[in-house]
């Protein structure tokens, strides 16, 4: 009998012993995850108030180009960086570099000896050499417009083998500096430090960077940008600006569709996202979606998703493979308590319709008349889904669905975040999504833009005095 109790014992204390251990593990993997999503935010924090200061001293293109390259580095620990520019006679050329970044191509037998002062020579072989769109993982950046990782460059057969050990590049991440229609050129790092390779993270980071970094140029070109110098506005009208940069124009103009798009933020900056995607002349795509908090940290990770859904949805005519595509991007990308909610449609105007699916998001609002009694309709379309970068990529992609849902003249298609329904009265009550419904139908012959206006004043009347605690979002398409 002793042997047995002894034995029970020694169980339930090796099982105790295994729950602790597993407890542990799991508290210094949240503390690991927690620590990267800090040391993430503080690096694009960082690349922000560098651009920042940059514009501040008034530097002059050249210089501007030399701080990005500088801020590239001390943002991603790479050990160099180069900025390509497009010639007008569509070739690439280096405008900037730092460190001993590779050339493009290889070295001439009769310059390999005169690497005795080897960064300013590189700098200057670098600033000579030219080579055609097109050609090397920086050519093919400017003539796709899409950044590149080549993780183990070692083993990539398109990437030059230089005989300098120095020279030798193991790693490398090229992405376009662009700003709405303008293109800047092309920002590549090369070799992290520690002998370690880039990841998929890293360059999502550096796909957000290039884009403020081609902001920081369009604003050193038409305007004369007066810095607060109080850090914490510094960040915050930085940050709105890049987020209000990054969003579509209030409308945009597609046959066959009335669309206008309103974004009013809780605080200087919010988490909420839309998007309209031509992928067509009859397709277009239209997500709205919401990252979980509010202020800086959502705005970053709401111009991350932004960066990534535009990449990935010109390779799908599904909606639920775009979102599976694009959770399985953003499950490296989102840490701790932050998540996406999302819905994402494709409207075709050809065949009448609407195709979407619902990352946990809020349902879709469609109205159209009914020809059976004359009057207009309004319902909620429900689609299984749940948010992105919350659930494994397996399960995720095992919910998520398509629905086709008719849209064809006069019918009315409107999108939004909980910012609309949820907006709280003095007595705590929400505006809810039937109010929303009954302003849709009221004004179901007005344009787009006038139901717009008029569910907005509905949530102002409805909420008062009340501030607005939560980021909005309303997006309406009609059908002509």
């Amino acid at each position: 009998m002793l042997s047995f109790i002894t034995l029970c014992l020694a169980a339930c204390v090796g099982a105790l012993g295994l729950a602790y251990l597993r407890s542990r593990r799991e508290a210094d993997l949240r503390e690991e995850q927690r620590e990267r999503a800090m040391h993430d935010r503080q690096r694009a924090l960082d690349f922000m108030h560098l651009m920042a200061e940059a514009l501040g001293e008034g530097l002059s293109r050249q210089e501007l180009h030399q701080r990005i390259v500088h801020a590239s580095i001390l943002c991603t620990g790479a050990l160099s960086a180069c900025i390509f520019e497009r010639t007008p006679a569509n070739m690439m050329r280096s405008v900037a570099v730092e460190g001993l970044f590779p050339p493009h191509k290889p070295l001439p037998d009769h310059v390999k000896g005169k690497l005795t002062t080897r960064a300013k020579f590189i700098e200057q072989v670098l600033r000579s050499e030219e080579f055609p769109v097109g050609e090397g993982i920086a050519g093919r950046v400017a003539l796709t417009g899409r950044g590149e990782l080549i993780a183990d460059a070692a083993a990539d057969p398109s990437i030059v083998k230089h005989d300098d050990p120095n020279l030798a590049v193991r790693s490398v991440i090229a992405v376009p500096m662009r700003f709405r229609d303008r293109f800047f050129g092309v920002l590549a790092v090369a070799n992290p430090v520690d002998n370690r390779l880039f990841t998929e993270t890293e360059c999502t980071l550096m796909q957000s960077l290039a884009e403020q970094a081609a902001l920081a140029l369009h604003n050193a070109e038409s305007l004369s940008v007066q810095i607060e110098r109080n850090q914490l506005d510094l960040d915050l009208a930085l940050a709105s600006g890049i987020q209000k940069m990054l969003l579509p124009s209030r409308s945009s103009a597609f046959a066959g569709l009335d669309l206008d798009a309103r974004y009013s933020p809780a605080q200087r900056v919010g988490g909420d996202l839309y998007d309209v995607i031509a992928l067509s002349p009859t397709r277009i795509g239209v997500a709205v979606a919401d990252v979980s908090g509010k202020g800086i940290a959502a705005s970053l990770y709401m111009a991350v998703c932004r960066t990534n859904l535009r990449q990935i949805a010109s390779r799908h005519v599904s909606p639920a493979q775009a979102l599976i595509e694009l959770n399985r991007t953003m499950e490296a990308d989102i840490h701790g308590d932050l998540y996406v909610t999302m819905l994402y449609a494709i409207i075709d105007t050809v065949g009448n319709t609407v195709t979407f699916a619902r990352g946990g998001h809020e349902m879709p609002l469609f109205a159209r008349p009914d020809p059976a009694t004359g009057t207009y309709q309004t319902h909620l379309v429900r689609s299984e889904g749940m948010p992105l970068g919350l659930m494994p990529d397996e399960l995720f992609a095992s919910v998520i669905e398509d629905r086709i849902e008719p849209f064809g003249p006069g019918d009315t298609l409107v999108l939004f975040t909980d910012g609309v329904t949820e907006a709280p009265n003095d007595e705590e009550k929400e505006f809810s999504s039937a109010r929303l419904a009954d302003v849709v139908r009221a004004l179901h012959n007005r344009t787009a833009s006038e139901i717009n206006d008029g569910v907005l004043e509905s949530v102002r009347r409805f909420a008062g005095d009340t501030p607005q605690r939560d980021d909005l979002t309303l997006v309406t398409v009609k059908r002509a």
